[in-house]
């Protein structure tokens, strides 16, 4: 250990082992960013890894929990149980709709799936310190397995949000555009992974990131019409250019329009969600990979 702790540079490492008669041969550099092809590989390797673990913490995370596993269902359903109370029944603001209350639980259960993803983003790496500096392996893969976790909590919420929709009036009632819930859901999965990646490093570099995110969720809120239907109540081009390029409120649109029109959404939030989902999951991929040589130093 002390060989170890002694040694600062590479060459001095080498030239300490040839001094105590070990081979050096053997030796590799475990913090070179390997090319994007390899490492793509490295985490295809470890996909099982990432599968088990995501499904662990999953099965865990609420076993000290005398419900444990309930909670799953338990937590969103008493969420959509309060927003329903207060919004629809105490405060009546329907907000001249038919049923506000599916507009409401919709838009607060999926919308935190990916606020979720800003805060996880943030802390991410400097969460697992340990991990990282103690085990050699893509740091990819603590992203990607976080946000596979959550998109399995989020088939739960989901559920809930399918019957919580039909149970409160005015009752919804299945139609085949429900089948394009798992495609949106896809989407948003993509969403959020490029969220995570991206902040991933960018709270790496940057520790104060976190402390932005709370700020961060509210501005999302109110700008992607978690609780209010925006257009109806906002006339300023300006913001209005701003809204209609934020995924995260086509991707509600198009979670309402499914469950609760029974339509196809409309091209443009297809494109627009679809651009995002896929575009800031390969930005953010490329970008977490370019700093992965850095990621075991720091404090």
């Amino acid at each position: 250990m002390a060989l170890a702790t002694d040694s600062r540079t590479t060459q001095t490492l080498v030239d300490a082992l040839d001094a105590r008669g070990f081979s050096h041969g053997d030796l590799a550099p475990v913090v070179v960013r390997p090319s994007l092809t390899e490492y793509i590989g490295q985490l295809w390797d470890r996909r099982h890894f990432i599968w088990m673990d995501a499904r662990h913490r999953v099965a865990t995370q609420n076993s000290r929990n005398r419900l444990g596993s309930l909670w799953l269902v338990l937590r969103p359903l008493l969420d959509a149980l309060m927003f329903y109370i207060f919004f629809a029944l105490i405060l009546k603001t329907d907000r001249g709709m038919e049923n506000f209350a599916a507009f409401i639980i919709i838009g607060v259960l999926m919308f935190r799936g990916t606020m979720g993803a800003f805060s996880r983003g943030s802390t991410m790496l400097r969460g697992n310190k340990s991990m990282i500096r103690a085990f050699s392996f893509p740091r990819a893969a603590r992203p990607i397995s976080a946000e596979i976790r959550d998109a399995l909590q989020m088939g739960y919420v989901l559920a809930t949000v399918i019957v919580m929709i039909m149970a409160v009036p005015n009752h919804e009632r299945p139609e085949w555009t429900w089948f394009l819930v798992p495609i949106i859901y896809v989407l948003q999965f993509l969403l959020n992974l490029g969220i995570t990646l991206t902040l991933s490093r960018i709270g790496f570099l940057f520790p104060d990131t976190s402390q932005f995110m709370g700020f961060v969720g509210r501005f999302m809120m109110y700008a992607s019409g978690v609780i209010f239907p925006i257009e109806r109540f906002l006339d300023n081009a300006v913001f209005m250019f701003f809204i209609q390029i934020n995924p995260v409120y086509h991707m509600l649109e198009m979670y309402r329009e499914v469950l609760m029109d029974g339509t196809i959404p409309a091209a443009e939030h297809w494109m627009v969600l679809g651009a995002w989902a896929v575009g800031l999951t390969l930005f953010g991929f490329i970008f977490f990979w370019r700093g992965e040589a850095t990621y075991g130093d720091g404090e």
